[in-house]
């Protein structure tokens, strides 16, 4: 599922060193959103207890590695690498996978991409898809819109119609943003 090559693992090594019970660590390795330049990971060591039930488990060259039970499909033929810069350096993903797998989700993110962006662009703002699960699409503000008085109305009259009236099987659209954080927020 999941390759590291061998900069990469012995970073992270390094870093396990530094924890506290290294003997128990584990990768954790989860996709948290998408955008223009592809996909958005959040990369974690962790104990074994702090997996979720639902993480899909395997073993890589002796690591324990943890992906979320969402982002298991789109890690397959993946590379972990760790890349040295003039500023420093950090861990980076070559991922051969499509943003989206199923018809749904490339459906709704073509009507956030056409339709609603375009619109809370005016404002500053955008719209990202995190996912599609049980009929809703659940997604996140951001820009001018994270933080903005009227991001209610704005889901409830303009993207919740935009995407339920555009996409067969999507019956409602839930906001995760954290409205509280950001530069500016005034929720």
């Amino acid at each position: 599922m999941l390759e590291i090559t061998a900069k990469a693992r012995e970073m992270l090594d390094q870093f396990a060193e530094q924890a506290e019970e290294s003997d128990d660590i584990s990768l954790k390795v989860e996709i948290i959103g998408r955008g223009p330049k592809g996909f958005q990971y959040d990369l974690q060591l962790i104990s074994r207890g702090d997996s979720l039930e639902d993480d899909v488990e395997f073993e890589v060259d002796g690591l324990a590695v943890f992906v979320g039970s969402r982002s298991a499909p789109y890690l397959e033929g993946t590379v972990l690498d760790y890349k040295e810069t003039l500023m420093g350096g950090g861990f980076s993903f070559e991922n051969p996978n499509p943003l989206w797998i199923d018809d749904v989700s490339k459906a709704v993110a073509e009507v956030i991409a056409e339709k609603v962006n375009p619109v809370v662009a005016t404002h500053g703002g955008h719209v990202d898809l995190i996912g599609v699960d049980d009929g809703n699409a659940i997604i996140a503000f951001g820009g001018g819109c994270q933080g903005c008085g009227m991001v209610d109305v704005t889901l409830k009259q303009g993207v919740e119609v935009m995407i339920t009236e555009g996409v067969p099987g999507v019956s409602g659209v839930v906001d995760v943003t954290d409205h509280a954080a950001g530069t500016n927020p005034f929720y």
